[in-house]
């Protein structure tokens, strides 16, 4: 493990070194490149000079007992070995979880996808009460929520709504949420009193940028077409709402959600650039899973990850077998129990993978 950390810091002081070269400064592409891999390894390398720092101590503080001291002196250089004793045990607990592999996508921005699934106008209802579930944890967390586009049904819900999240680290969080959602509670549109079981599925999308995805413009079919409401009714007689298709892998992106052209085929980029990414990362991670299984499921879509039960106002995430007696908060966003629990699985699974 220490040679590992050394390594990081050696690679940390030679980036300092690229970034003040003035090649690399006048280089956009390397400069970005650098700082961002030096960002990723700041927090390592800077409990890792700690550690030494305290390792330092606590031999200084050894050395001492060897030499003359009164029974009073004695005692206290003893106490003070065994509080650094106990430091360095958590510090090397901390550069153990520091050391294992980060996903390249957590810092990134996310596009979200939720779909009403089995259950007809309540699954619909339910795939609202999600998007208002994530948007409610997003302000808590101080990131924006930018819709891109939005499929409603006549009563409240939405068939489909896409968005996007801008705030740092929201894929480190966002990115479990990844599959099919249950809910169990007698529906609004139900009047016999019955529980109903419905679904949702929630895609989760890292940001791509235009470095990570090369898109060429001959593989985009553009069309436009005059934006529609609920029902399919036109509501803009201007051609603004944006249809892209990405001929090589067939991926369709619409967005009617602003009334500029121009702005609809910006966030329809977005959204086909972050498809193509997730597509060829899905591919990678289904080779991957081939061989060994991922922390927390596979990441598929397909998979029910959580079920939602109303009656008893509990909350179960089947991939860790965590229930909370906490439905109504957590609808409000409250979701920070539920997904520090999550990281924390990912962590320790990751932790014996490194240790193997």
């Amino acid at each position: 493990m220490f040679d590992r950390l050394q390594a990081v810091e050696d690679r940390y002081e030679k980036l300092n070194e690229l970034l003040s070269d003035p090649e690399i400064v006048n280089n956009p592409k390397k400069l970005r490149e650098y700082s961002k891999e030096q960002s990723a390894i700041q927090e390592t390398v800077q409990v890792y000079r700690e550690y030494k720092d305290i390792q330092k101590q606590y031999r200084d503080a050894k050395s001492l007992l060897e030499d003359k001291l009164d029974a009073e002196m004695r005692e206290m250089v003893k106490e003070e070995i065994n509080e650094l004793e106990s430091q360095i045990s958590d510090y090397e607990e901390r550069l153990k979880i520091l050391l294992i592999p980060k996903d390249p996508n957590d810092d990134k921005n996310v596009i979200v996808e939720i779909r009403g699934a089995a259950g007809g106008d309540e699954a619909a209802l339910f795939a609202g009460d999600l998007y208002r579930m994530y948007t409610r944890y997003a302000e808590s967390q101080g990131w924006k929520v930018d819709v891109i586009e939005a499929n409603t049904t006549g009563i409240g819900g939405y068939k489909e709504i896409i968005f996007m999240v801008n705030g740092n680290g929201a894929f480190s969080k966002l990115k479990f949420e990844n599959g099919a959602h249950r809910v169990q509670r007698v529906p609004e549109t139900e009047s016999g009193g019955r529980i109903h079981t419905s679904t949702a599925t929630v895609a989760v999308l890292p940001e791509a940028e235009e470095v990570e995805v090369d898109i060429h413009e001959k593989d985009i079919r553009v069309d436009t077409f005059a934006s529609s409401g609920p029902g399919g009714q036109s509501v803009n007689t201007t051609m603004s709402a944006v249809r892209l298709t990405h001929i090589p892998t067939g991926i369709v992106v619409s967005c009617q959600d602003e009334k500029s052209q121009i702005k609809n085929k910006e966030k329809a980029m977005k959204v086909l650039r972050a498809r193509i990414y997730d597509k060829f990362q899905q591919e990678a991670q289904a080779e991957y899973d081939a061989n060994r299984k991922s922390a927390v499921g596979t990441g598929d879509r397909s998979e029910r990850i959580r079920t939602y039960n109303f009656p008893q106002n509990r909350v179960t995430d089947h991939r860790i077998g965590l229930t909370i007696q906490k439905l109504d908060q957590i609808l409000e966003g409250k979701l920070d129990e539920v997904i520090d629990a999550l990281i924390l699985e990912e962590q320790s699974k990751k932790l014996e993978s490194v240790n193997d």
